[in-house]
C-alpha cells in the first residue's frame, strides 16, 4: 500500500511536470503524412494514416520540436506549453526536392503540356478587386482584360467566349445578359473550395473541348479533416464547411459567398443610388461506395441582383489646354437579376489500377431578367482650370447637346443538359482516353429594347434608314424611328453529340527524355426551333503535342503543339443585332502553333524558372463581334480571316526567400479582315502586357506580410458602339494601368503558434488592409458617345472605371 501510495504520488508530480503537443502533419495540399518523425532531445513519436501525432514534453520549458520525413523538407519550431496544458499544431511540410547528379526530380508532365499550375494559396492572398482564380490569370502573360470587376478575360486575341472553364471535369459557363463588368457578380469557382489550378493558354490537348483559345481547369478539395473558414471585408463575406464521416468513406464541403459592390461603384464618376449584391452556395460531395467506385455531387446555386438608380454623372475629359466635361441628369432605374441553378453527378469505377471509367451527367440553368427605363439630359461644358480661381475645376458655360431614353424588358431562360463518358486505359508506357458527350441547349429568350435620342430638339435616326434627317437646317416629316429598336422572341434547340481520343506517351530518344500526344476530336450539332430551319454541323480537330527535356546540365524542357481548333456556334453567337437566330453560322476555325522553353535554375541559391511560349493563330469563318464593356455582339455571319501572333515570357521564382512571385510580359498583334475591306485591329488587340505579382514579409517580423499586384495593359481599339462598323473606330482607348497592395499581419497559421490563450481556438488567423487602384489612375473601360446633330458629331466620352479604394478584411480557420 505504501509503495503504491508513493507511486501515484510520483505519477502526479510527473504529469504536473509535463504537456502535450499534438496535431496533423499535412503536405503543400493538405493531405495527410504518414510516418513523420516528430522528436524534440532522444524523445518522438511518428504520424499515424491520418497524419495526427501526440506527444508528451517537459512543461515551461523552451523545447525545439522536429518535422522530419523522407520525402519532405524537415521542420522545426520552438514551443513552450505551461504545465498539463495541450497545444494544437499542425504544419505543413514542403516536398523535398532531390538531386541526382544534377538533375532535379519533379513533376514534368504539366511542364511537358505547357500546363501552367497556380497555387491555390495565392488565389486567396492576391489583393485585387475581384478575388478569385480569375484575378490570378489576369497577372498571366498573353491573359488579358482591362475591367477589375469583371472575371471575363481574353487570351491572345481571342473574345471571352474562347474560354473553356472545368469545374472537376465539367464545363461552367458565364451569364448571358451581362453588360457590365459591375452588374457580373461572383466567378462560378470559389476559390476556398479549390485544391488545383492548371491553365493552358493555347495548343491544349484533345480531351479539352471546342474552343479556341484557352483552358481552365478546376479541381475541388476532398476534405481530409474538419474545418470551418470564415473571411469577411467591406466587400462581402464568405463562410467553408468541410468534414468526413468516421471511416473516411464520405467527405463534404460547402462554401457560402455573399458580395456587395457598392464599395467600388461609389468611388466612381456616377452619382446613384447602388444596391449590387452577389450570393451564391455550392456544395460538394463525395463517397466511396467501395474501394474501386466513387460517386460525386457538385452543387451550385446562385442569385445576382443589380439594383441601378443613376442620379446625375460629371466625366471630364478634353486636354489640359481644353478640359471639358459631360455633365448629365439622369432619372429612371435598372432592376437587373441573374438566377443560377446547377448540378453534376459524376460516377468513377476503377477496374483495375490501368483502367478508369467515368460517368457523368449535369444540368445548367439560369434565369435573367434585364429591365431598365433611363431617361439622361447631358450637355458638355467647359471646366474651370485656373489653380488660383475659387471656382477652380466647376464646369462653367454648358452647352445643352440632348436627351436620351434607352428601355429594355429583356428576359431569358437557357438550360443545358449533358451526359459525359471517358474511359482511361494505361499499358505500359502508353496513356489512352477516351470520351462521348451528349449535350442538349433550350434557350428561350426574349428580346424588347429600343432608344431614342434627341438632340437639341430633334429625334436621331437609325444610320443605316434612307433619307437622312437634315435638321437643324431641313424638316423631317417622316415619322420618329428609336435609334436603336430590337424586337425579338426565340426558343432555340441546340443538340450536340462530340467526342474525342488520344494517345499519350513518355519515353527516351538517346539520353533524353520525350513526351509525345496525339488526339483527334469531332462535333456534330444540329439546331432547330420556332421558325429557325433545322441545320446540321460537323467539324473535326486533329491536334498534336511534343516536348523534349535534353540531358543537358542546365535544367531545359521545349516543346511544340498544335493543331486544327474549331469553336461551334453557341447561341450568343447565333443572334444577330436584330435579335434573328441564324442557324447556317459555321464554326470558327484556327490553325494554331505554339512552340514554347522552361528553363529552371538557381539564383541567390533559390528556385527560379522562365517560361517562354510564341505563338501563331491563323482563323477562318471569324465572326465579328464588338465590344462593350463585358458585352459581346457577334454579326452572327462567318464574313472574316483573322491572325494573331504573339509571345509570352513569365519569370517565377523566390525574389523574397520562401515566398512566390512573378513578372510577366507579353506581346500580341492580331488583325481581321472583314469581306475583304483590308486588315484592321481586333478589339481585343492589346499590343502590349506587363504584371507583377510580388510577396514580400518584414525580415524581423515574418507575420507582417505584403502582397502587391500591379498590371499594365496597352489601350484596344474601338470604344465604339454596339454593332458600329469598326472600320470607324480604330481609335484606341487609353492604357490601362493598376496597382493593388494588401498588407496582412498573420496571427496562427501552420508556422506561427498562438501567442495567448484566446488564439488557441484558431488554427489561422489573420487580418489585413488593401489599398485598390493605389495610384488613382482614371482608367477607361469603354466610350459614351454622345451626337451633336448641331456640329453633326460624335463626341467620345470615356467611361471611367472604379477609383482608389480601402478595403479591411479578416480570415479565421478553426
Amino acid at each position: 500500500m505504501i509503495f503504491l501510495l508513493l507511486f501515484g504520488v510520483y505519477t502526479n508530480s510527473v504529469s504536473a511536470q509535463t504537456a502535450t503537443i499534438k496535431g496533423k502533419v499535412l503536405d503543400s495540399i493538405n493531405n495527410p503524412i504518414e510516418n513523420v518523425s516528430v522528436s524534440y532531445d532522444r524523445s518522438g513519436t511518428t504520424t499515424n494514416k491520418s497524419g495526427e501525432y501526440s506527444l508528451t514534453i517537459p512543461s515551461g520549458k523552451n523545447i525545439t520540436i522536429l518535422y522530419s520525413h523522407i520525402s519532405y523538407l524537415s521542420f522545426s519550431k520552438k514551443v513552450r506549453v505551461a504545465k498539463g496544458r495541450t497545444l494544437q499544431f499542425s504544419p505543413k511540410l514542403k516536398t523535398k526536392m532531390e538531386k541526382i547528379d544534377e538533375v532535379v526530380v519533379k513533376d514534368e508532365k504539366a511542364e511537358a503540356e505547357g500546363i501552367t499550375k497556380i497555387k491555390t494559396e495565392t488565389i486567396n492572398i492576391l489583393p485585387s478587386a475581384n478575388t478569385g482564380v480569375e484575378s490570378v490569370l489576369k497577372t498571366l502573360p498573353g491573359v488579358n482584360f482591362n475591367n477589375e470587376l469583371s472575371t471575363q478575360y481574353n487570351v491572345r486575341g481571342g473574345s471571352f467566349d474562347e474560354n473553356l472553364v472545368y469545374v472537376n471535369g465539367i464545363e461552367v459557363y458565364r451569364p448571358f445578359l451581362v453588360r457590365s463588368g459591375q452588374q457580373e457578380g461572383l466567378s462560378f469557382v470559389n476559390p476556398n473550395l479549390t485544391q488545383n489550378v492548371n491553365f493552358s493558354a493555347g495548343g491544349f490537348q484533345s480531351k479539352y473541348g471546342d474552343k479556341l483559345s484557352s483552358v481552365l481547369d478546376i479541381t475541388y478539395r476532398k476534405p481530409t479533416q474538419f474545418g470551418v473558414a470564415f473571411e469577411a471585408s467591406l466587400l462581402g463575406a464568405s463562410l467553408t464547411v468541410e468534414g468526413h464521416t468516421k471511416d473516411q468513406k464520405l467527405k463534404t464541403i460547402v462554401g457560402a459567398r455573399y458580395r456587395n459592390n457598392s464599395l467600388f461603384l461609389n468611388s466612381s464618376d456616377v452619382d446613384a443610388n447602388f444596391n449590387p449584391n452577389f450570393t451564391d452556395i455550392q456544395a460538394y460531395v463525395s463517397y466511396d461506395l467501395s474501394d474501386n467506385f466513387t460517386l460525386d455531387f457538385l452543387g451550385s446555386y446562385a442569385i445576382n441582383n443589380y439594383n441601378f438608380t443613376p442620379i446625375s454623372r460629371q466625366s471630364n475629359f478634353g486636354t489640359i489646354i481644353n478640359p471639358l466635361s459631360l455633365v448629365v441628369n439622369y432619372s429612371g432605374k435598372e432592376e437587373d437579376q441573374y438566377k443560377t441553378i446547377f448540378g453534376a453527378l459524376n460516377g468513377i469505377y476503377r477496374v483495375n489500377d490501368d483502367f478508369t471509367l467515368s460517368l457523368t451527367t449535369s444540368i445548367y440553368n439560369t434565369k435573367e431578367q434585364e429591365y431598365y427605363d433611363i431617361l439622361a439630359y447631358y450637355g458638355i461644358g467647359e471646366v474651370n482650370a485656373d489653380f488660383g480661381s475659387d471656382s477652380f475645376g466647376d464646369v462653367n458655360f454648358i452647352q445643352s447637346i440632348g436627351s436620351q431614353l434607352d428601355h429594355a424588358r429583356n428576359n431569358l431562360e437557357a438550360q443545358i443538359s449533358n451526359i459525359d463518358f471517358k474511359a482511361t486505359l494505361r499499358k505500359d508506357t502508353n496513356l489512352f482516353e477516351f470520351g462521348v458527350k451528349y449535350q442538349h441547349e433550350n434557350i428561350k429568350d426574349k428580346i424588347v429594347e429600343w432608344q431614342v435620342i434627341d438632340s437639341s430638339g430633334f429625334s436621331i435616326r437609325p444610320p443605316y434608314l434612307l433619307p437622312k434627317n437634315d435638321e437643324p437646317y431641313a424638316p423631317f416629316t417622316g415619322p420618329i424611328e428609336p435609334f436603336i429598336n430590337v424586337r425579338a422572341t426565340n426558343n432555340v434547340n441546340i443538340d450536340r453529340i462530340s467526342g474525342f481520343a488520344q494517345w499519350s506517351k513518355k519515353s527516351n530518344i538517346n539520353e533524353h527524355t520525350v513526351w509525345y500526344n496525339l488526339g483527334v476530336r469531332t462535333q456534330y450539332w444540329t439546331i432547330s426551333g420556332k421558325n429557325i430551319s433545322s441545320d446540321d454541323h460537323v467539324v473535326i480537330s486533329p491536334r498534336a503535342q511534343f516536348a523534349i527535356k535534353p540531358n543537358w546540365n542546365k535544367d531545359m524542357l521545349f516543346r511544340v503543339s498544335g493543331g486544327y481548333y474549331y469553336q461551334p456556334p453557341f447561341y450568343r453567337e447565333l443572334r444577330d443585332s436584330l435579335g434573328i437566330v441564324h442557324p447556317e453560322v459555321k464554326a470558327q476555325k484556327s490553325i494554331h502553333i505554339v512552340v514554347g522553353n522552361d528553363y529552371s535554375f538557381k539564383m541567390w541559391n533559390r528556385p527560379f524558372k522562365l517560361v517562354s511560349e510564341v505563338y501563331y493563330k491563323k482563323l477562318t469563318d471569324v465572326n465579328p463581334f464588338t465590344i462593350d464593356n463585358v458585352r459581346i455582339r457577334y454579326r452572327a455571319r462567318n464574313n472574316a480571316v483573322a491572325y494573331a501572333t504573339g509571345f509570352d515570357i513569365r519569370l517565377n521564382g523566390e525574389f523574397v526567400p520562401g515566398t512566390e512571385s512573378w513578372f510577366s510580359f507579353g506581346y500580341l498583334l492580331t488583325k481581321e479582315n472583314i469581306e475583304n475591306r483590308g486588315y484592321i485591329s481586333r478589339p481585343t488587340d492589346q499590343r502590349l502586357k506587363f504584371a507583377i505579382l510580388f510577396q514580400d514579409y518584414v525580415p524581423s517580423i515574418p507575420s507582417l506580410k505584403m502582397y502587391l499586384n500591379l498590371v499594365y495593359n496597352t489601350g484596344v481599339p474601338g470604344g465604339s458602339p454596339s454593332y458600329a462598323d469598326p472600320y470607324l473606330y480604330q481609335n484606341r482607348l487609353k492604357d490601362y494601368f493598376r496597382s493593388d497592395i494588401g498588407i496582412s499581419y498573420v496571427f496562427v497559421d501552420s508556422q506561427n503558434l498562438p501567442k495567448s490563450k484566446w488564439q488557441e481556438k484558431f488554427k489561422e488567423l489573420s487580418a489585413g488592409i488593401e489599398l485598390f487602384n493605389m495610384f488613382d489612375v482614371q482608367n477607361t473601360i469603354t466610350n459614351t458617345w454622345v451626337n451633336d446633330i448641331s456640329s453633326n458629331r460624335y463626341i467620345a466620352i470615356p467611361n471611367y472605371l472604379s477609383g482608389r479604394v480601402l478595403n479591411v478584411k479578416i480570415a479565421m480557420r478553426f
